[in-house]
């Protein structure tokens, strides 16, 4: 016969003393298959027999070597009961036979044969589990099931763990499994009786699969990874894991079901009992505490397996020992883990696959992967070559001589050169991965304390929450060098301590922080940089240190996405979840990283405080649009959704102009129009105007309330129709005819900032329509201006000035600046919304000088990047005697000056001067007189 199986690679040839049927075998095949044959049983004891036990069948699946592993498969799952053992042990020699020949030819890739091997392991706990169901429910030991539920195993789902879950397993591997039941499809009152029986039908597969006749054995099976397996049974229910692994679930734990999937029973029930587990598996924030975990496995295995020796390839441990296929996943596994919770694209099971996606996303570098890969290849090359010599689960090299020639004769190469490329190999794995694990402690730099480091502070830090646990101590003292380095190249040393002190009193827990700061030392820079200049940022870093993984991430310092880019990536972290209030963390934890990445910019200069204010902006308009749709979702599925049409959302001051700072309040209103629909239709109806005013409260809830991830906005709705004393939520008919016939002037100037941002299409058009509309009217230009004037008097007798640095409030300053715009924008019905072009129409307009315009407008530009800055070092009033040289300096920069003293008086006489130029405009045009010449 010809033979299909395409040979691309030989063994050397021995001369066996073959069978009869052998030899006939071998002479009834091609030149090539024949010496492929001849090859293996000479150089495989285990190889030999499987030949002279299966040479009829074999000699007829080598024409064909897919078709007849589909018809193994098929003969598989047509087996009787009574037959399983046999049959499943016979379907077991040719499924390894074939793949091995299809190996040793080279027609067949590694991954070929390891998926060949896998899905024969998930066949045969398929079929062995579902026959024990079939039995326990003819007998009734499973109340409630039926002949129909064996097709899903009653509910029971098996779990395929480690190799055998990332389609790699070994022609000698043990089969990892997990096995769990449904509880839900059984009556609470039958819970022990079902945990009985599945317990048992559990062991009886593993016993028809790993019993060792006079056929063999099919695969051993092991079932320690369960959770708490010395006294848990052999099959849980999938509740009882659930709450196993959310309480007391390991590192090694959460490593192993990177690779696990269902194989066999209920293949949905798997598939949703997995999806429960992801936030046990892929932690939200990057997992650098992971690598201390795993180089601890590491060196329990080494300690425990005997393999912490040098590299010798005669006796070396090829999975466990050094530079082995473990340090590879051990490698690719915790890098996974690391970042996996934040990038679905890294939850892979494959381990070749694994590393080429971490060098897609620029976790490692691209010949790193490429190099790991092509090893981790040979190595389970040769480790199955290892295997078949005699099916034993081992995968220790030979040490004595003839072994090593026996497996070089299955690889086609020559023993010594063979150890050459293995030991080449080894020694090149661990040096590639050894450094991730266990940088060199003697590299690490010796502390530099300069005079002037109060020692007593450094004292105190072991009494801080972050470092209480032995872990976060180990870490932090391992990083403690390093980062006093850094504070020593500060220029004040000793106030960059004090800092850093105030810092690391407000974590509440450090080891994912400092591993963080250990396998990333550039952020240190970072952090230094930002506690020594702003305590407000460094608070907030205190309080949520998690935002530092978006600087891992590699697009931290690139350019501002824009509008569209940031409401897409919010939509695709809430699609994620499908739990609300997951979604409104999620959204909590997203906002914040892009919080702190524009205060950063901001601090270092990458933009400037009118670039870092639009951001801001740009940013709460984001949330809102993303969050308001869920937000309205929700609230439908009890009430129904949204009667008439509407809502939509319009924000007013600063967020309208499109210009906040890092602790803006957002100035929100809520309109619908319920076109005559008096009741909501759903499970419970409410009143539209109820309905409303209950989903607006929703909404604040969902930007202001705080949760795990904190709050992402405090709401203010005062600009609402009748204040604080309106409905939250406003009919479209009562705003209009509000603003129709009742409104204040000072209400028709805010509608000059006015922007709707959310909602309703057609309503957010109609709204804009009206705005230009009520902007356009004709009006006394006397009348607006003496409203103006006095509401600068009310203003001044409400709020008073802070001090210098409280650029906002008092004569002369940004609210008084805004006012007057506003104005100029309302008597020139310009719809307009930002300060320079209100200002313009007022010149445009006759009655204000261009002169003073251009003071006005370029001491708005100053008090802006006051504000802006102010409000990335301190949450209330700044202090000149607390603030810190950085905060000083940061300060000084964002406004355009060389040194505090000169910006203070720079701000002194813009107030000065803007609340003269205001006032004298005023006053000209009115008559009206005030006190604000002087500009406290």
């Amino acid at each position: 016969m010809s033979g299909h199986l395409k040979i691309t690679r030989l063994p050397i040839a021995y001369d066996p003393d073959l069978g009869a049927e052998s030899r006939d075998l071998v002479a009834g095949l091609n030149q090539e298959t024949g010496q492929l044959i001849s090859g293996a049983a000479g150089s495989s004891p285990y190889l030999r027999r499987l030949i002279e036990q299966e040479a009829v069948w074999i000699g007829e699946a080598l024409s064909g070597p897919k078709q007849a592993l589909a018809g193994v498969f098929d003969d598989c799952r047509a087996l009787a009961p009574d037959q399983l053992k046999p049959g499943l042990r016979q379907a077991k020699r040719r499924v390894a036979l074939l793949t091995a020949l299809c190996d040793l030819s080279g027609g067949w890739s590694l991954e070929e044969v390891t998926t060949a091997l896998t899905n024969f392991g998930g066949l045969s706990a398929d079929v062995a589990i579902k026959a024990e169901i079939a039995a326990l429910i003819r007998r009734k030991k499973l109340p409630g099931l039926t002949e129909a539920d064996v097709e899903t195993a009653g509910g029971l789902s098996i779990l395929a763990m480690g190799k055998m879950g990332a389609y790699e397993l070994n022609y000698s591997s043990d089969i990892d499994l997990i096995c769990l039941f449904d509880e839900t499809r059984f009556d609470p009152d039958d819970f022990f009786e079902v945990r009985q029986a599945m317990a048992r039908a559990t062991r009886n597969m593993c016993t028809t699969l790993s019993d060792r006749t006079a056929d063999g054995y099919v695969f051993r099976t092991d079932l320690r990874l369960r959770p708490d397996p010395s006294v848990t049974p052999a099959c849980l229910s999938m509740e009882a894991a659930e709450r196993y692994y959310e309480s007391l679930g390991r590192t090694w734990e959460r490593a192993a079901y990177i690779k696990a999937r269902p194989c066999a029973g209920d293949l949905a029930a798997g598939e949703a009992f997995l999806k429960t587990l992801r936030p046990f598996v892929w932690r939200r924030h990057l997992d650098f505490a992971a690598i201390q975990d795993a180089h601890d496995m590491r060196l329990r295995i080494r300690e425990n397996k005997g393999t912490g020796g040098p590299i010798t390839v005669p006796g070396h441990d090829m999975k466990l020992g050094r530079g082995g296929i473990r340090e590879i996943e051990f490698f690719t596994q915790t890098r996974q883990l690391i970042a996996g919770g934040r990038d679905e694209g890294l939850r892979l099971r494959g381990t070749v696959e694994g590393l080429a996606a971490l060098a897609h996303k620029d976790w490692i570098q691209p010949e790193v992967a490429t190099r790991l890969s092509a090893h981790y290849r040979s190595h389970r090359e040769v480790e199955h070559r290892i295997q078949m010599v005699h099916d034993a689960q081992t995968h220790k090299m030979p040490n004595s001589g003839e072994g090593i020639a026996r497996v070089a004769c299955l690889m086609g190469e020559d023993p010594a050169e063979l150890q050459a490329k293995i030991h080449r190999r080894l020694v090149e794995v661990h040096e590639l991965t050894e450094d991730f694990f266990a940088p060199d402690a003697a590299a690490r730099p010796q502390p530099v304390i300069p005079d002037g480091f109060d020692e007593s502070v450094i004292g105190r830090w072991r009494g801080y929450p972050a470092l209480r646990s032995e872990r976060g101590a180990q870490i932090f003292d391992r990083l403690k060098p390093e980062l006093l380095n850094r504070l020593a190249r500060t220029a004040k040393p000793a106030e960059s301590l004090l800092a850093l002190d105030g810092f690391l009193a407000g974590l509440p827990a450090g080891v994912q922080l400092f591993s963080l700061f250990e396998a990333n030392p550039q952020l240190l820079d970072l952090l230094v940089d930002i506690v020594g200049t702003s305590y407000e940022l460094a608070g907030f870093l205190s309080r949520n240190s998690g935002v530092f993984d978006a600087v891992i991430g590699g697009s931290f310092f690139e350019d501002w996405p824009g509008s569209a880019v940031l409401r897409s990536g919010l939509e695709a972290v809430l699609e994620l979840e499908d739990d609300y209030e997951t979604q409104l963390d999620s959204a909590r934890r997203w906002c914040k990283e892009w919080h702190f990445r524009i205060g950063v910019h901001h601090l270092r200069g990458l933009l400037d405080a009118k670039a870092a204010g639009a951001q801001y902006s740009e940013l709460a308009e984001a949330v809102i649009q993303a969050l308001f749709p869920r937000v309205i979702r929700q609230f439908s599925v009890k009430y129904g959704p949204p009667p008439g049409a509407g809502p939509i959302v319009i924000a007013m001051g600063s967020l309208g102009a499109g210009q906040i700072n890092a602790q803006s309040d957002l100035d929100i209103i809520v309109v619908y129009d319920p076109q005559d629909i008096e009741m909501s239709q759903g499970r419970k109806s409410l009143a539209t105007r109820s309905y409303y005013a209950r989903l607006t409260q929703a909404l604040i809830t969902a930007l202001s309330a705080p949760m795990s991830q904190g709050r992402l906005y405090e709401v203010d709705m005062r600009l609402r129709p009748s204040g604080n004393k309106g409905p939250v939520a406003t009919s479209w008919s009562a705003f209009t005819h509000y603003q129709e016939n009742e409104a204040w002037v000072w209400e028709h100037l805010a509608l000059t900032r006015a922007r709707v941002i959310a909602g309703e299409p057609r309503l957010m058009q109609e709204f804009e329509t009206f705005r230009r509309s009520v902007i356009a009217r004709q009006r006394s230009q006397v009348k607006v201006l003496a409203e103006v004037a006095h509401m600068r008097d009310r203003l001044a007798s409400a709020k008073t000035s802070s001090g210098v640095w409280d650029a906002k409030t008092g004569a002369g300053r940004m609210m008084d600046i805004e006012l007057l715009a506003q104005a100029g924008a309302l008597l020139a019905q310009s719809a307009q919304r930002d300060v320079a072009n209100g200002l313009e129409q007022a010149v445009a307009g006759g009655w204000l000088d261009a002169a003073d315009a251009l003071v006005l407008q370029k001491a708005y530009a100053l008090y802006w990047s006051v504000q802006t800055a102010a409000r990335q070092l301190s949450g209330g009033s700044l202090d000149k005697e607390t603030m810190g040289e950085g905060g000083a300096l940061f300060l000084s920069r964002s406004a355009g000056y060389g040194c505090l003293e000169d910006l203070e008086q720079a701000l002194e006489q813009a107030y000065k001067n803007c609340a003269a130029i205001i006032s004298r405009t005023l006053q000209k045009e009115t008559g009206h007189a005030d006190d604000g010449e002087t500009g406290s």
